[in-house]
């Protein structure tokens, strides 16, 4: 191809979080970057995630300090919190909508959208950004029982990329987050609690 494929990614952060612990390894954003970048002309890569409220301290926070300031564009949004019909305290933090938007946005600039996401809802928007010719990757797995990935979603892509495909290029080493997570607690006293209702990677 004479032109080089302009890319943009998409990543749901904690379906992709939920995919990568089910697969039992870390995701290292830098490398993810780079594996990207490599492939095309990256314009612009998306992370969505919802943040709670009033909280000292998130467990999400460092990694999106440094997504914000590592070439990443960070969508975020504070998570609604009720109480559902059994009493039950729960929190939501939906990021379907601002993620499609972006996407109906980009898909005039661009040739290739890799979503990072297994979620059914996202079929449609596939189907949309296909119909204005762009390619659509959609990252997640089915190697785990039940799959990650609904099946309407990944018969709708262009292409599917299992996640554990990935490892060796975008995976973490595991005793690299536990010397990072030793350094950010001793630069931060922690909290007598652990965040409740929401999880995700810390960088």
């Amino acid at each position: 191809m004479a032109d080089i494929e302009r890319i943009a990614l998409f990543i749901d952060g904690a379906n992709l979080y939920a995919t990568a612990k089910s697969l039992g390894f870390d995701i290292d954003y830098k490398r993810l970057l780079r594996e990207f970048q490599g492939k095309g002309r990256l314009i612009r890569a998306f992370y969505y995630t919802a943040l709670i409220e009033d909280q000292e301290y998130s467990s999400i926070r460092p990694l999106i300090d440094w997504l914000d300031y590592n070439g990443y564009a960070v969508v975020t949004k504070p998570t609604k919190e009720f109480v559902d019909s059994l009493g039950r305290r729960k929190v939501k933090g939906n990021m379907d909508i601002e993620l499609a938007v972006d996407a109906m946005e980009m898909a005039e600039h661009i040739d290739h959208m890799v979503l990072f996401s297994g979620d059914g809802d996202f079929r449609s928007l596939v189907e949309a950004v296909q119909r204005k010719g762009v390619r659509v990757s959609v990252i997640s797995t089915i190697t785990t029982q039940p799959p990650m990935i609904a099946d309407e979603l990944r018969r709708q892509a262009d292409e599917f990329i299992d996640l554990i495909h990935l490892v060796g290029k975008i995976g973490r080493d595991p005793g690299e987050r536990a010397e990072r997570m030793q350094r950010y607690q001793e630069r931060r006293p922690m909290p007598a609690t652990a965040p409740v209702g929401h999880e995700e990677d810390e960088e």
